[in-house]
């Protein structure tokens, strides 16, 4: 403002220096005796161009500039509403093409982009190792934090062991502060209202806030002497959880909570900001690590055990410290502890040889949560919305290049008056930019919407909170202001230049679309425009060719045969060890919740499982089987099964029988008996690991097994499988290794999918289930989700402190379990369809402008004898050139694009014949029907009207 005000200013002095020098000269005048009309001609004549002076004197001053936009802005302003069709065409054009834009954007800035919740995040390094191959006798857990690679060479990850993190936290001259944390278990909730579970709790280091700088939003954080085995128990709310959960009362702080029934004392709530330190991930709680073993497995020994590797460490560095100091003296600690005998069996886990290393990454680039399993289909994404805005931009370029044409005449009247080449560039690059700028302003209410659709379709496919919220905040709106700015650019320089070779005496002489002005204008047959329509068919071949594979790829994975029947099937899990049920109380609980399930009308079977058939659990083991070499191990997948499960889910049994009452009494014996040994060792791992090892495992028998035929085809093609045992081993406690009779086969099932569609059907083995947690699977007569109520109901009655989680249909499961193929394949048709559209529309201007600038033309041609369908395969054939040339270099365009999608894709390859037949069949009727209208309209042009147009 207060520019505008000195600028307003000056321009008012300069108004009165010039009135006033006016005045002088008048004033001399009168008094030699002209009169005043004389007096005034004379003294402008003296003084000269006005207007001319004034703008002299704002070149002086700068400000011309400013001037100029503005009355461009009003001039381009009056233009363009005098032609409202056009100006809302382009409008509505680029809004689509920006607004798409900057709704994937906002998905892509919102996961990839932003910059982690925590302060001074550049202080901050994760720690990740790396080796020639994989440690060995050792347990390696990972939560999704970071890249990970567990293959038998070239291994790496970002888990470390307890004992590992103690020692370097000890060493006070590597970090100034250092913190670790690992996933917790699901946990039961209860003393807070009804029973629930927690699905995403932390074990965190006392330092962890600390070393974070994250601050409470209500109560304190966890301090380090939280984290000590003898420090009462406490825990730290997420802020959301806190509203979700507890209502955002302030009471909760100070209140008691129970954990698997260990009460832990609220102490604070996190800041609203922070969810997580990995992308993408959002916890409910963050719990001390010394609490761990209050509420898991007490004979992990995990704070103990430098052989188990599951916690990842964050250290912040100090101002004056060299990262390649404190790398050294890290890879120092590392090397030393791999290469001692602390592993399973008290061996080394590595050898020096092996060239074990650890490196200290930046934060954001360390720890990648589920940015990496977001960022293929959204860069794919944001490269097909890149594609649909240079279409946009090519159509409207089109159109602008028409505009131009028709405005020869007025560019030549402006050159004749003195306008320069660079005043009247200014002038249409500013008219470009207003269109732009109204386009992503419209735009924006445009990808208002498309967020809203895809929000609601990721919510609709997630029980918890959505791993990244996209919104329209202000760096996305940035991004359109840039991108519409760009596009205004990118469209309008083109015709404006155009706009500038003009030859004034032609231009002057002749009228708006004159045929022989048309004709110099038009140089070979490769014009502007028609270069505009290729690239715009070209560019939408890409897209569409890549939207085909990816609903392809949709469709194969609806039509995969799981080979077991999915309809009518209702899931949920339910865990009864989390509130203290021992192996046989909690097989006791499954044979009641099975018996009063199976009585409910409308019920036809009911079993259960470890997890659900397609539900994304996955259980592996490796075994030796008789007559391989001893150094080799065979691998299978493991699902424990409750009694009738083969029947329930309809998976035939060829071959033996299923499992009955002894099968599952065996199962029961077997883990009791492992149970009790491993609680035996337990206890005496922290006094005396070595004896611990020692202690011997009983004589047990073999556990009954079902295997699918595709372990038997696999490991025994040639054999009779039932009552053959495999896996068996002795014990070599150096190894950590207990003895071992196998297992026992007892039937074959017919194969089916165990944890993913995409995944093929391998060597599975099926065992007796016993304790632990389990999901049942309800098989119904009619819809199962009626049945929901009276489950929970069912299962409360039985006891009220188990909480029912992951209820939901067979069928919604796989729907689940594919979404994001369904989203990415909704999203690609949608931008694939607008491209189409978009190429047409530029055709279809193209085709209509050319035939009405060779009216003329078509009227001599039908004066002298053309038949009507003489002219419509004139048209034809021009439009139907610019799509097959368009096509041929779509098609080449396109098959080196969409190699970079295989990985997406699902039994179709990257260059599939069939999906590009279907695109270019797509393609040329679309482009027929576009092409058709003004071919109809040039077909009715009147021979005698068309030679009196000029």
């Amino acid at each position: 403002m207060k520019f505008w005000w000195r600028w307003q200013k000056r321009g008012n002095e300069l108004e009165k220096e010039i009135q006033h020098h006016l005045r002088m000269a008048e004033d001399d005048r009168v008094e030699r005796g002209a009169s005043m009309r004389d007096a005034r001609a004379g003294a402008l004549r003296e003084f000269g161009n006005v207007g001319l002076a004034k703008e002299t004197a704002r070149d002086v001053w700068g400000w011309r500039w400013l001037q100029d936009v503005g009355e461009d802005m009003r001039y381009g302003a009056r233009t363009l509403r005098k032609q409202l069709g056009f100006t809302t065409i382009i409008v509505l054009t680029l809004a689509l093409g920006i607004g798409a834009n900057t709704a994937i954007f906002s998905l892509v800035d919102t996961a990839l982009l932003k910059a982690l919740p925590v302060r001074d995040s550049d202080q901050l390094v994760a720690l990740q190792w790396k080796a020639h191959k994989e440690p060995a006798h050792t347990s390696i857990s990972s939560y999704g934090d970071c890249d990970t690679n567990f293959r038998k060479t070239n291994a790496s990850g970002c888990s470390f062991s307890e004992p590992f993190f103690r020692e370097v936290a000890s060493k006070d001259d590597i970090f100034s502060c250092v913190a670790a944390f690992g996933g917790a278990r699901r946990l039961n909730l209860s003393g807070a209202g009804d029973a629930t579970m927690v699905d995403r709790a932390e074990y965190v280091t006392g330092s962890y806030f600390e070393t974070l700088r994250i601050k409470p939003a209500m109560g304190r954080l966890l301090a380090r002497e939280d984290d000590t085995p003898s420090a009462a128990s406490v825990v730290v709310l997420s802020y959301r959880s806190w509203r979700s959960r507890f209502g955002g009362s302030k009471e909760i702080l100070g209140k008691t909570i129970l954990l698997n029934r260990v009460p832990f004392l609220v102490v604070g709530v996190a800041e609203e900001a922070f969810d997580s330190l990995s992308p993408g991930k959002i916890f409910d709680m963050w719990l001390p690590l010394a609490s761990e073993s209050r509420l898991e497995t007490p004979w992990d020994n995990r704070d103990v055990d430098a052989s188990y590797f599951r916690l990842v460490i964050v250290g912040r560095l100090k101002p004056e410290t060299a990262v390649r100091t404190v790398t050294a003296e890290i890879n120092t600690l590392f090397q030393n502890e791999v290469v001692r005998p602390v592993g399973r069996g008290g061996l080394p886990m590595l050898k020096p040889e092996d060239g074990a290393t650890v490196e200290l990454r930046p934060l954001e680039k360390g720890l990648n949560g589920a940015r990496r399993n977001a960022a293929a289909p959204l860069y794919l994404m944001f490269l097909v919305v890149g594609i649909v805005l240079l279409i946009a931009c090519a159509n409207v370029a089109g159109l602008m290049l028409a505009r131009a044409s028709s405005r020869q005449r007025e560019m030549a009247v402006r050159f004749a008056l003195g306008a320069s080449t660079g005043r009247i560039l200014q002038q249409l690059l500013t008219e470009s930019l207003m269109l732009s700028c109204a386009g992503g302003a419209v735009g924006i209410l445009f990808a208002t919407w498309c967020l809203a659709a895809i929000i609601g379709f990721l919510q609709s496919n997630q029980d918890g909170p959505l791993p990244f919220t996209p919104s329209m905040d202000t760096r996305v709106l940035v991004y359109t202001a840039i991108i519409s700015v760009l596009t205004g650019v990118l469209f309008g320089l083109a015709p404006a230049l155009r706009g500038l070779r003009v030859d004034l005496t032609p231009a002057l002489k002749e009228g708006v679309g004159s045929s022989s002005q048309l004709s110099r204008a038009r140089k070979g047959w490769f014009t502007a425009g028609n270069s505009l329509v290729i690239a715009q068919v070209a560019l939408s071949i890409v897209v569409l060719a890549g939207a085909g594979l990816l609903v392809r790829t949709l469709q194969n994975l609806k039509n995969v045969n799981p080979g077991f029947d999915t309809q009518n099937v209702l899931t949920f899990s339910i865990d009864p060890t989390l509130v203290g049920y021992k192996i046989s109380d909690a097989d006791q609980f499954y044979g009641q919740l099975k018996e009063r399930l199976a009585q409910m009308p409308g019920v036809t079977s009911v079993s259960y499982s470890w997890r659900p058939l397609l539900g994304g659990g996955l259980w592996t083991t490796s075994f030796h089987l008789e007559g391989t070499p001893k150094d080799q191990d065979s691998d299978a997948d493991v699902l424990p099964v409750g009694p009738e499960f083969f029947r329930t889910m309809r998976i035939s049994v060829l071959d033996g029988h299923d499992f009955g009452p002894a099968d599952f009494a065996r199962a029961q014996m077997l883990a009791t008996a492992r149970e009790k040994r491993n609680v035996e060792r337990a206890a005496k791992m922290k006094s005396d690991a070595a004896a611990a090892r020692q202690i011997a495992s009983e004589d047990l028998p073999p556990t009954p097994a079902i295997v699918n035929q595709a372990f038997v085809r696999k490991y025994m093609p040639s054999v009779n499988p039932i009552g053959r045992v495999f896996g068996a081993q002795a014990a070599d406690p150096t190894k950590g290794e207990d003895k071992s009779a196998g297992w026992e086969i007892a039937g074959v099932v017919a194969d089916a999918r165990y944890n993913k569609l995409r995944r093929a059907v391998e060597p599975t083995i099926y065992l007796p289930n016993s304790g632990g947690q389990v999901s049942f699977a309800i098989r119904t007569a009619a819809d199962p989700s009626r049945f929901v109520p009276q489950i929970r109901a069912l299962v409360s009655q039985l006891d009220s402190n188990l909480p029912v989680f992951e209820i939901r249909s067979e069928t919604e499961q796989i729907e689940r379990q594919i979404f994001l193929e369904r989203l990415v394949a909704r999203l690609s048709g949608f931008f694939g369809g607008l491209a189409l559209t978009l190429a047409c529309i530029g055709l279809y201007g193209l085709i209509s402008y050319e035939v009405a600038q060779r009216t003329r033309e078509i009227g001599i041609r039908s004066a002298l004898g053309a038949a009507r369908r003489d002219v419509l395969r004139l048209v034809l054939k021009q439009g139907m050139r610019l799509a097959v040339i368009g096509a041929v270099a779509g098609l080449a365009l396109a098959l080196v694009i969409t190699r970079y999608a295989k990985e997406m894709l699902f039994e179709v390859k990257a260059a599939d014949p069939v999906t590009f037949l279907w695109v270019l069949l797509l393609l040329f009727s679309v482009t027929l029907l576009a092409c058709f209208v003004p071919a109809r309209r040039a077909t009715k042009v009147d021979p005698v009207v068309a030679l009196r147009y000029e």
